[in-house]
């Protein structure tokens, strides 16, 4: 994931984890990927890659400030060092605020897929999604999705399920699959640690981590380990419990919901479709706006630097003994307690940025979310089966839940 714009954004949206980079990796006010980096980074990118697809993935900050003419400059730079048959596909991760006719032509032309930030209806998003002087952005979110429609071009709606719309599931639903006008969805558990902003992940005291299901590991208790708009685990449970009976019943077939699907290509024995459902990581480094690079875009604290591309080739450095080494840990990391759950080769710990509770045996590692998780994977084991026999029994070759996801891009915010 490339952030050419650092952690610049025209938004203060509560829960973000990457505003505070700015202050963190000592990023100037204004930073942008100078172009020989851009090139230096698209050349090293197709080089690294040994597929016929080539994705790349553009987040921030809000990569649209940078404006079209910098994205004129990236479809270049890619025709340029494109390898003969290699197919380039770009995704744009947006607040969508600044989108406008320019903008949506140059999209629509160079098949750009859209990422649309929204946490549902007006005053479920305005709550946390506002402007630096605190402005609600809700109503240009809405327009810049019917800017989308109308040109056709394909865009998903990320959601981050914090503390407070989690109480209210089907509202977002059937707000961002109905009103929206989009049938991509990805939702995106709001967790943060209070010391996200000082303290890299892996790097707590274990000593201070609180005890699965103890009010230290719940939002909102003055003992809590996280901050109070961080997602509940038992709402974010009984949040996706509801949606995927409303889904089940109305959308399936028809709404992509990427935790749905990606339960069911599991339980097909497929390969993950999310990161955070697969069993190992790494394959997601980002590339700041300078050539640093870090090994997750979760991940982009000086613990967790890799290099710079201007010193040392991309390739080398996703495929290094240390990025291996973060990917393995995924899996053996886990606690005994994951390693025992029958949910395991569907959940595999889900993402480790948020192992931060212990096991009521004490262990370390194992996921805030936990017990939400295990909710949703009891939940939806009773349509499975259903599901399940009626993809096998359809056809020999995958329908659409099955096949590569329409998402190019991991967890955002």
């Amino acid at each position: 994931m490339v952030k050419p714009v650092g952690s610049l954004c025209n938004l203060d949206c509560t829960y973000c984890y990457y505003l505070h980079k700015q202050t963190l990796l000592r990023q100037p006010k204004q930073p942008q990927m100078a172009d020989a980096m851009l090139e230096q980074h698209i050349r090293q990118y197709i080089e690294a890659q040994t597929g016929d697809e080539v994705v790349f993935s553009w987040q921030g900050g809000e990569p649209t400030i940078l404006g079209v003419e910098f994205f004129r400059k990236v479809v270049l730079f890619q025709a340029r060092h494109r390898k003969p048959g290699q197919r380039i596909e770009n995704d744009l991760q947006t607040n969508g605020t600044l989108l406008d006719e320019e903008w949506a032509t140059f999209l629509k032309e160079q098949r750009f897929l859209v990422g649309l930030s929204c946490d549902g209806p007006q005053a479920l998003h305005d709550r946390h999604r506002v402007t630096r002087g605190g402005a609600p952005t809700h109503a240009k979110v809405v327009a810049a999705a019917r800017l989308l429609r109308r040109h056709d071009i394909p865009f998903a709606v990320l959601c981050v399920v914090n503390r407070h719309n989690a109480k209210h599931p089907l509202d977002v639903y059937r707000f961002l699959s109905r009103e929206l006008g989009t049938w991509r969805v990805q939702f995106i558990p709001g967790v943060e640690p209070k010391s996200f902003h000082d303290v890299a992940p892996q790097h707590w005291d274990p000593a201070t981590l609180p005890i699965v299901g103890t009010p230290g590991a719940r939002p909102g208790t003055p003992e809590s380990v996280v901050t109070d708009w961080s997602v509940d685990p038992d709402d974010w449970g009984a949040f996706l419990c509801a949606i995927w009976d409303d889904w089940y019943a109305h959308d399936y077939g028809r709404v992509y919901v990427d935790l749905f699907e990606t339960a069911v290509a599991q339980s097909l024995g497929l390969p993950a479709q999310r990161c955070v459902t697969a069993e190992f990581c790494g394959g997601a480094l980002a590339v700041e706006h300078d050539g640093d690079v870090f090994a997750c875009d979760h991940y982009v604290y000086p613990e967790y630097r890799l290099g710079n591309i201007a010193q040392t080739h991309l390739g080398t450095l996703a495929y290094s003994e240390t990025q291996r080494a973060f990917g393995l840990a995924k899996r053996d990391a886990l606690p005994a307690d994951c390693r025992r759950c029958p949910h395991l080769r569907l959940c595999w710990g889900e993402c480790p940025k948020t192992r931060f509770v212990r096991t009521r045996a004490g262990e370390p590692g194992l996921n805030y979310l936990c017990p939400g998780l295990k909710r949703f994977y009891t939940h939806i084991g009773r349509d499975m089966p259903t599901i399940l026999a009626r993809i096998r029994g359809a056809s020999q070759v995958p329908p659409r839940s099955t096949q590569a996801p329409p998402f190019r891009r991991r967890q955002g915010g």
